[in-house]
């Protein structure tokens, strides 16, 4: 069983330009709550069921697993909540850590967070010049919540 350690934050879209392709992210959860959820990814042309437990702090339980791209299309079309998390994913270096960038479309177009997972919760983390904001606390961010409530309801 793996530990998540995770920082989340806002970004400056002017300051910010993709360095690399990014892949396509479409996500459902079966169960979102506060204390676990469980959600089906497809990413690229891979599937994969990540189980997660409650965040303390920014830390939480996570196990992920791939499982075949046309169970894991199955499973958003038919089990997930509506609607469907869209994002591209953009992973770029940044001085000893590896950033993942998610630009949102569909319900929550206009969407972009910016997260770096760290191997402890102390561990110092020196931000990119487009870093606006960080939202970590902010449970709106999460993407199980933002299933619930899209980001162009707010």
């Amino acid at each position: 069983m793996g530990i998540e350690i995770e920082r989340k934050y806002l970004i400056d879209k002017q300051k910010w330009q993709p360095a690399v392709a990014g892949v396509n992210i479409r996500q459902g959860y079966i169960v979102a709550d506060e204390d676990r959820t469980i959600r089906v990814r497809i990413k690229g042309n891979k599937g994969y069921l990540t189980i997660k437990g409650a965040t303390e702090g920014i830390s939480r339980l996570e196990m992920e697993y791939e499982i075949p791209l046309a169970d894991a299309a199955k499973l958003l079309d038919t089990m997930c909540q509506k609607p469907l998390i869209e994002k591209i994913r953009y992973v770029e270096p940044h001085l000893g850590h590896t950033w993942e960038i998610d630009v949102f479309y569909g319900d929550n177009d206009g969407l972009v967070v910016a997260e770096v997972e760290l191997a402890n919760v102390d561990e110092p983390v020196e931000l990119p010049e487009w870093i606006t904001r960080e939202v970590s606390d902010d449970k709106r961010y999460y993407n199980a919540c933002l299933s619930k409530h899209p980001f162009k309801k707010w």
